[in-house]
């Protein structure tokens, strides 16, 4: 990449492009964003957003726009929201969030509105959510979350529904709750709990409709368990352990329906591991490592089935770096 970042966001366009924006390095925020062309392996710079953010949701809307909301910057805690248009390659300033957050999450539903929740700002954590719609480029807020929580994850499942799992809900403290959002009467209802707390975790769905949790950290320091929530019973279940601790990791679910998980760090510092998670058998293999170890860096599934890792944090300070898994 051009700049090096992390804690920054990555998404595929609908040309198979993938849009890299914001992020931090070395204590600068970034509004600069740039382009990763898979037919030629290179970037290119393109539009700035109009404000510095890291630690933002990049959302893709049924036009083909970018939604990016939220983040932070010098300025604090943001509640400003943009749109990336991929024709022309600029920003352009769309309606503010009613409260500014960063280390929250946004889903797209399948009425095409974005649900963002949680998060954390100045004055706490929270469990407040609101609901962006594209036609008018407004927010309204919805039914708050059972539960305050920052660094959970967000899965939106086959029948429409939002689970919500995990995350920070207060200093100190980790929740191992979980919920469920509802798009058509805008509710949350309480869903079985997973048998750890954790945050910094990753959610995966899986071609069979479960949602695999994998790592991040809990109350007992940096973890190797990973769960499975089945939608159809409410209720979670333990599977293999990965091969190494790791928190803030990515996971990939390939076409082949295996789970790539890649880099994170522990109590060891950054890695370059990677494994393969197969939901037939339950169980971890290890596979190629990456060749920089890398933490909060970004991974993006190509339309060719390769997964481009990009920035990040390592042993020699925040990442420029990009490399690409290929399967066999």
């Amino acid at each position: 990449m051009s700049v090096a970042r992390r804690f920054h966001t990555a998404t595929i366009l609908t040309n198979g492009s993938v849009l890299v924006a914001g992020g931090d390095n070395n204590g600068s925020y970034l509004n600069s964003a740039e382009l990763y062309n898979p037919s030629t392996g290179t970037w290119t710079v393109t539009g700035n957003m109009s404000v510095a953010r890291y630690q933002h949701t990049a959302s893709t809307l049924a036009n083909g726009s970018v939604l990016v909301a939220g983040g932070y910057n010098s300025g604090g805690y943001l509640y400003s929201a943009e749109l990336y248009n991929p024709s022309t390659g600029t920003w352009t300033v769309t309606g503010n969030m009613s409260i500014g957050r960063y280390y929250h999450t946004a889903s797209t539903l399948a009425n095409g509105s974005v649900l963002v929740t949680g998060g954390y700002n100045s004055v706490s954590f929270l469990h407040s959510a609101e609901l962006y719609n594209p036609p008018t480029g407004t927010w309204t807020t919805t039914v708050s979350m059972n539960t305050t929580r920052c660094l959970h994850t967000a899965s939106t499942l086959a029948n429409g529904s939002v689970l919500v799992a995990g995350g920070s809900s207060s200093s100190g403290v980790n929740a191992n709750s979980a919920e469920l959002y509802n798009p058509l009467t805008g509710t949350w209802t309480t869903t079985g709990n997973m048998s750890i707390a954790r945050y910094g975790h990753t959610a995966s769905i899986l071609a069979n409709g479960l949602v695999l949790v994998v790592g991040g950290y809990g109350n007992s320091g940096d973890l190797d368990s990973a769960e499975l929530y089945n939608p159809s019973t409410g209720t979670w279940t333990t599977t293999g352990n990965t091969s190494v601790a790791r928190c803030y990791h990515t996971a990939s679910t390939l076409a082949n329906v295996f789970v790539l998980v890649i880099g994170g760090v522990n109590s060891g510092g950054q890695l370059n591991s990677a494994e393969l998670y197969n939901p037939s058998s339950g169980t971890w293999t290890t596979t190629r490592s990456m060749n920089i170890a890398r933490d909060v860096h970004t991974a993006s599934i190509l339309a060719n089935g390769a997964v481009l890792a990009a920035g990040g944090y390592g042993s020699s300070g925040i990442l420029n770096s990009a490399e690409l898994y290929e399967s066999i």
